[in-house]
């Protein structure tokens, strides 16, 4: 059986920039598994979920070496479509994510363009909005919400497409008490029902729900014991 994630002597380095962020990175998850990534600002965390998500090379450029397979087919050879209905990302910035009118609109737009039925799509807006305790907030035009609400959101809009790999780039952050719990039982629920997570973080109470924590630290991974 294919793994959900593998990376093999993963190379990158941003254009114009001298140096690799990434070096011989080699990494596999597993499906059913969480997986949390820490290291210091900058060390390369958010573009190894881009590089995994599709949106390095498919969007942002750079130069790559390496394999980085999904279900064993290489993302350079998937089309970026193909991934995102099987791939979701969540970044630390809810703005950068949304820009709908309303709420609904905002659930709504990802499963649209994979050309799901109107029935199905109803169905899954009220299932995602129960699931972050944001019904209330249908209507609502996301401007006019909290950062912590618009990270719900945001999250809500990734799980109305029903991905196989959830991706969360400090997706927490902004969340309160409530809100974090909230997002750890949907995580929870997400691994149970044989999904794979790889979650970006630097929160003790985020990382005690992963299987594995590994740092990234001068372009390598590793794993980290008895975190």
């Amino acid at each position: 059986m294919t793994n959900p994630i593998e990376i093999n002597k993963l190379y990158f380095k941003y254009k114009n920039s001298p140096d690799y962020i990434l070096n011989a990175v080699d990494l596999t998850v597993f499906k059913g598994e969480i997986v949390a990534l820490v290291g210091l600002s900058g060390s390369g965390k958010s573009t190894l979920l881009n590089i995994i998500s599709g949106i390095i090379p498919h969007i942002r450029k750079g130069k790559i070496k390496g394999e980085v397979k999904l279900w064993g087919k290489e993302t350079k050879d998937l089309k970026i479509v193909d991934i995102t209905k099987r791939v979701g990302i969540v970044f630390q910035d809810p703005d950068t994510q949304l820009f709908s009118p309303t709420v609904e609109d905002e659930i709504a737009f990802g499963p649209e363009n994979l050309m799901i039925e109107r029935e199905e799509i109803e169905r899954r807006i009220e299932k995602v909005l129960q699931a972050v305790n944001m019904e209330e907030y249908r209507y609502e035009n996301p401007n006019n919400l909290s950062g912590g609400q618009k990270q719900l959101i945001a999250i809500a809009a990734i799980l109305a497409m029903e991905p196989d790999i959830l991706l969360l780039d400090e997706a927490l952050s902004q969340l309160d008490t409530n809100g974090k719990k909230r997002v750890g039982d949907i995580i929870i629920d997400f691994k149970r029902q044989g999904n794979t997570l790889v979650l970006v973080e630097h929160h003790l109470e985020s990382l005690s729900l992963a299987d594995r924590v590994l740092e990234l630290k001068d372009g390598k991974l590793k794993e980290l014991k008895g975190w």
